[in-house]
């Protein structure tokens, strides 16, 4: 019993994200909805998971708030051994901000429409304190540009570049901060096959070659595909 509750803690600390009976109910009384159902689950430290099932299953409830965007009702859920319900919302702002990419479906979640794409990629390094005008922050962000397909393109405006280029730049984004997590919600659901390839790709060097933790949210088997692992979501619970 002491050896099963050591090695659990041990590989509570080596995940990259780890949930522990997290739930999530909505409403009160009669109208009392639950989305999540005292999930568990560990993903390791450098590694692709997709979380996979129908429209309602729970699985957008589950990357907010394993990603800090929503507090579950109950459970404790850990990027990197840090308890998220254990911070205050400075923290985690700047936890989110620091330790997490974030890739959305939506590309106007993505991308800040007044700023120029190398100032979308290099923004979350400004927001935690960089200089704008930095060489060194440029020069990231450059590089990054580079990698996703999109050099000397930084100048222009985000509203100049297709859907699957702007979900590009966001792959970019969320690798400036060298994140511990990626979280991708249905980063390919309105590109076409060849765009999606693309920013599949992308999300699978980031492992491969960063040794990136990537959870991607998608409703899309060939995206699932791409992952190591596959959770699948049914009811609000992992089946």
């Amino acid at each position: 019993m002491v050896e099963s509750t050591v090695d659990t803690i041990t590989a509570v600390r080596a995940a990259a994200l780890s949930l522990e009976s997290v739930s999530r109910r909505h409403g009160r009384g009669d109208r009392e909805t639950t989305a999540l159902d005292a999930v568990s689950c560990a993903v390791p430290v450098g590694s692709f998971t997709a979380v996979v099932g129908p429209s309602g299953s729970g699985k957008s409830t589950f990357l907010q708030c394993a990603a800090g965007l929503d507090r579950p009702t109950a459970g404790t859920v850990r990027i990197g051994g840090t308890d998220l319900g254990a911070l205050s919302e400075a923290a985690l702002t700047r936890l989110r901000r620091d330790r997490i990419g974030f890739v959305f479906q939506s590309h106007a979640l993505n991308l800040v429409p007044s700023l120029s794409i190398e100032e979308n990629v290099v923004l979350p390094l400004v927001l935690a304190g960089a200089g704008p005008e930095d060489e060194q922050v440029l020069s990231r962000g450059r590089d990054l540009l580079t990698r996703v397909g999109l050099a000397g393109r930084g100048m222009q405006g985000p509203a100049t570049l297709s859907g699957g280029q702007q979900q590009r730049v966001a792959v970019a984004r969320a690798l400036v901060t060298e994140p511990e997590v990626i979280f991708a919600d249905e980063p390919t659901a309105s590109l076409d096959p060849e765009s999606a390839a693309l920013v599949l790709g992308l999300l699978r060097d980031a492992v491969r070659i960063d040794g990136r933790t990537v959870v991607m949210v998608t409703h899309d088997p060939v995206a699932a595909s791409w992952a190591d692992t596959v959770l699948t979501m049914d009811g609000g619970r992992l089946r």
